[in-house]
Formats: C-alpha cells, structure tokens, sequence
C-alpha cells in the first residue's frame, strides 16, 4: 500500500476521518497477515514509511503507524503520506549459552 491520505472533507468531520484512515490501514495490515505463506517463510513482516509527502517519508516501525497518524492529525496536515510493504519474516535464533 502506497498512499497519500488527504486528511480533509466537505462532510466528514476530521476526528471521524482520521479513525477511517487507522481502521483502513489495520485492515490492509489483516488482509495480508491472512495470506498463506510461501514455504519456508515464518510470519509476514512490513516494510513502513511515514512522511509529509514520499519523497521526505521515513522508515517506521509498524507498532509506530497510529502514532504517526495521530501526530499528523494534531498538527493538522493536509495530507500526509503512509507506504506499507509486506515482506517475507524469518525468525532467527537465540544464541545458545
């Protein structure tokens, strides 16, 4: 997902907008943790930019989307831009002592 969610509408009130926006991308981030796993693979891991617009966006960590978001709707951007990419996960081991 690559998109730049315009953060402003003639009927919808923000508040109501931005909840849109966070329930959309938890929705996406659902959608392709459901899809089977290529062999082996362990888990869907995502690859999360976050910015004003793409060409200034920055590496995030998935667990920091909301946050992200609620930080643009309190400095009231226009629009801002979120790229979500899902990538294969690989676990790795825990040294043995």
């Amino acid at each position: 997902m690559k998109k730049t969610f315009k953060t402003t509408h003639p009927k919808i009130k923000v508040p109501r907008l931005f909840e849109a926006i966070k329930h959309e991308v938890k929705k996406y981030i659902q959608r392709e943790r459901r899809k089977p796993l290529p062999p082996g693979v362990d888990f869907w891991d995502f690859d999360c930019r976050y910015g004003v617009d793409e060409t200034s966006s920055e590496v995030i960590h998935l667990s920091a989307i909301n946050k992200s978001i609620s930080s643009a709707e309190e400095q009231q951007l226009a629009s801002f831009y979120l790229e979500i990419l899902v990538k294969p996960g690989y676990r790795s081991k825990k040294p043995q002592e």
